[in-house]
């Protein structure tokens, strides 16, 4: 079984309680599923849960190159060129970046108001960008954004290779097939 959840803001990526956030224990999920993968807490979005050890692994694992896609809401308003050094690569603390895909949403995307919102500061404008990524580092989207010089005020994810997020709303979740596997 394999499950897309819409993981809410401020909920954290397992079911057993940890520093006072919800957890997906209170979302009514099927049992003896697992997150294939992770959201922190002050990012929303798209979590698949399975009950298949193996499919799980397949869905982490970076050799399988499952690309996921992040629509951020960023602080400034960067240009095509601001987000070259995301396409070809940039060096973290951790090391460098694989390139990744990224663009400017224009016009944004219609979603829902963030509970609770975000900072909005009225001298400095917004913008939303798309970034494809096929690794998955802690806090990586954020890390990136920051170090081009675009701070993420609001992260979500919607894709996982071609699961999306679709119409499911935060805490809502559906059945999906798995998909096929794809090793690089």
């Amino acid at each position: 079984m394999l499950i897309a959840l819409h993981k809410p803001y401020g909920v954290i990526s397992q079911f057993l309680p940890k520093g006072g956030h919800p957890t997906l224990a209170g979302l009514g999920l099927p049992a003896r599923v697992h997150p294939a993968g992770r959201l922190d807490a002050d990012s929303e979005g798209l979590l698949l849960l399975t009950d298949d050890g193996a499919l799980q692994h397949r869905l982490t694992d970076p050799r399988f190159d499952h690309p996921k896609t992040y629509w951020a809401q960023v602080e400034g308003a960067p240009d095509d060129a601001a987000l070259q050094p995301l396409r070809e690569g940039i060096v973290l603390r951790d090391g460098p970046t694989r390139p990744a895909q990224a663009r400017v949403l224009s016009p944004p995307p219609a979603i829902a108001p963030r509970e609770p919102p975000i900072r909005v500061r009225k001298s400095v404008p917004d913008t939303w960008i798309e970034l494809v990524l096929v690794e998955g580092r802690n806090r990586q989207v954020r890390r990136m954004t920051a170090a081009v010089g675009f701070p993420t005020l609001r992260l979500l994810r919607v894709a996982v290779g071609s699961i999306g997020l679709g119409e499911l709303q935060p805490g809502q979740w559906r059945e999906v097939p798995a998909p096929p596997p794809n090793r690089r």
